[in-house]
């Protein structure tokens, strides 16, 4: 990655951010009651695979299908 030292020095910052830097105590907690008040459409956002479909899931989360596919494993 490259960077204009022009743009730190004039007062701006940077920032790195992985998965959401959330403080999952305080936001798990409101995920939670946002689901409950129906106000937050998880079930949505989750595609179901079994395991062996797993090269479809990947693709289709790739290519922007599915927001977050979940694979299913089988019973032994």
């Amino acid at each position: 990655m490259s960077l204009d030292v022009n743009n730190v020095l004039f007062g701006r910052n940077i920032k790195g951010v992985i998965e959401g830097n959330s403080t999952p105590d305080l936001f798990t907690p409101d995920l939670i009651d946002l689901y409950r008040a129906g106000k937050s459409p998880f079930d949505e956002l989750v595609t179901y695979y079994d395991f062996e479909d797993i090269e479809r899931a990947v693709e289709e989360q790739e290519n922007g299908e599915v927001v977050k596919p979940v694979l299913r494993m089988s019973e032994p």
